[in-house]
C-alpha cells in the first residue's frame, strides 16, 4: 500500500496519516513497544474502499532493535 495500491481489493483510494499526533513517546497511540523503555512509532496506510490497514515502522533503528529482541515467526522450512 505504500505506493497507493491495495492489496486486497486493487483500490487506489489509499490514505497516510505519517504526521498524527501522539504518534510516539510514553503515551504513544500508533507505536509498539520494543522494549520496556523504546517506543517505535507506526506509519498507517488505510484503503477507503475495502477497510485493509496496514502498518509500517519507518525508523531503522527500531527495525534493527526490533530484530534483536523480538522472535522471528517461524516458516515452512523451520517446521520440516
Amino acid at each position: 500500500m505504500k505506493q497507493g495500491k491495495c492489496p486486497k481489493c486493487g483500490s487506489t483510494n489509499v490514505y497516510v496519516a505519517a504526521d498524527l499526533p501522539l504518534k510516539s513517546g510514553p503515551f504513544g497511540s500508533n507505536s509498539i513497544p520494543v522494549s520496556l523503555t523504546a517506543m517505535a512509532a507506526l506509519d498507517n496506510y488505510v484503503c477507503a474502499d475495502c477497510g485493509l490497514v496496514e502498518s509500517y515502522i519507518a525508523d531503522e533503528y527500531m527495525l534493527k532493535k526490533i530484530a534483536g529482541k523480538w522472535k522471528p515467526v517461524n516458516t515452512a522450512a523451520d517446521d520440516d
